[in-house]
């Protein structure tokens, strides 16, 4: 009888890169645990990813639906998956996202884990709304108090199987919290494995707009905090309002050594960038801080993506640009699985997550966004550009690890399901 997987994932569809965590994982349990019979339990798969995700994985079975905390399913699809699985994997994700679905699984006593989260707690107590560097969020998870994980949380963690942490502060932190947590370890982003690509369509835009192979840069804005009551059309919090206020004092700033990266890029290389979204609400903000305040002349070699796309077009531009830079996290990652290098600047309200830059050894692309001039920016990218296929070796090194810390991720859940079914 096949082992049967439940992997609760696929959060959002307005992000292409939290479109990007199921694929990866699907990706990895195929090639590494390819006797499994998976089970996907999503929070939303509308704008065309079920479609997306069923026809890459045609044997995929997806149930949808919620769980009370006594066991009951709100579908009968998600009912027998829940009744029937062996173990239960979440996602990549900024966080423990459904804290009390795993508490209703926790009490069928059957495994359980986390296959490449972010834990990041240093708000706990915390009200400056400007948040911190790496270094200070650092400093910050190193003091945290006990109360910074509730009671429920800390039965979640000493109930875990496998524990994988896409950034080494995470990991630091909730070992440090519960030193016998079992097969804890640094596991990157599922993202990574997603290699889910429409090339007809991306060479369909390429071709529409002159982009021509790695002979464009890709550029992504962000504003620090997401607008997610403005894209999803609800009424603004107080907190909404002092983020819009953050965002609309930090917005200019924070994009201003990226135009002077894409002057200087058309003009010294003669080359094109394209502008375009991770998020759904990036492609006005990429018109607005990267397109209308640039020179006449550099403006007739800069494309704007005007509308939104799912991660497999994303991922076929990207494996064709030169470089991708970006305010987001996860087109690096989609541009780094084909190949293509990338520069990642991290806003201060970004978390913890950042630190998974470093992880990987991509230390010399990375930038906090106050030391993110023109000049520096510049700098990376032209020596990126000076040795190309070094760049592009450096890339492929990187890759290759990710890979065997994903094919270990894979065979511990496989163990953990083992050693449940000889019990």
């Amino acid at each position: 009888m096949h082992p049967h997987l439940l992997l609760r994932s696929a959060w959002q569809t307005v992000n292409i890169g939290d479109i990007g965590h199921t694929p990866g994982a699907l990706r990895l349990f195929e090639r590494y645990f390819p006797e499994a019979f998976i089970t996907l339990w999503p929070s939303k798969v509308d704008r065309g990813v079920r479609e997306q995700l069923l026809a890459a994985f045609p044997k995929l079975n997806i149930a949808e639906g919620d769980i009370s905390l006594d066991g009951l399913a709100t579908t009968p699809e998600l009912q027998h998956a829940f009744d029937d699985a062996d173990v239960l994997v979440h996602g990549s994700g900024p966080n423990v996202m459904a804290w009390e679905q795993f508490e209703a699984w926790r009490n069928t006593g059957r495994p359980y884990g986390v296959f490449g989260i972010t834990f990041d707690r240093t708000r706990h107590g915390y009200t400056d709304w400007e948040d911190d560097t790496l270094g200070g969020l650092r400093s910050r998870m190193a003091v945290l108090p006990t109360s910074a994980i509730n009671a429920k949380e800390r039965e979640f963690f000493r109930g875990l199987s496998f524990a994988f942490f896409r950034d080494t502060f995470s990991l630091e932190y909730v070992r440090r919290e519960f030193p016998d947590l079992p097969h804890s370890a640094f596991g990157p982003d599922a993202t990574f494995a997603c290699d889910l690509r429409d090339d007809a369509k991306a060479d369909t835009y390429l071709t529409a707009h002159g982009l021509e192979s790695k002979k464009f840069i890709c550029v992504i804005p962000r504003l620090r905090w997401t607008p997610y009551y403005k894209m999803h059309g609800y009424a603004p919090s107080a907190d909404d309002l002092i983020k819009d206020a953050l965002n609309a004092r930090t917005q200019s700033a924070d994009h201003a050594g990226f135009r002077e990266l894409i002057i200087r890029w058309v003009r010294e290389t003669g080359l094109k960038a394209l502008v375009c979204p991770e998020m759904t609400y990036e492609m006005q903000l990429g018109k607005e801080e990267l397109i209308d305040p640039l020179p006449a002349d550099v403006k007739t070699n800069v494309v704007w993506r005007d509308t939104y796309w799912l991660n497999d077009e994303a991922t076929s531009v990207y494996r064709h640009a030169h470089t991708v830079v970006s305010l987001e996290n996860h087109s690096p990652i989609l541009a780094l699985a084909q190949g293509t290098p990338t520069i990642f600047v991290r806003q201060p309200p970004d978390t913890c997550k950042g630190q998974m830059w470093h992880d990987i050894g991509l230390d010399p692309d990375f930038f906090e966004v106050e030391d993110a001039t023109g000049n520096a920016l510049w700098s990376r990218l032209s020596a990126i550009h000076a040795d190309y296929p070094a760049a592009q070796a450096r890339v492929a090194a990187i890759c290759a690890r990710v890979e065997e810390l994903q094919r270990q991720m894979v065979l511990t859940v496989k163990d953990a399901v083992s050693l449940a079914s000889t019990s």
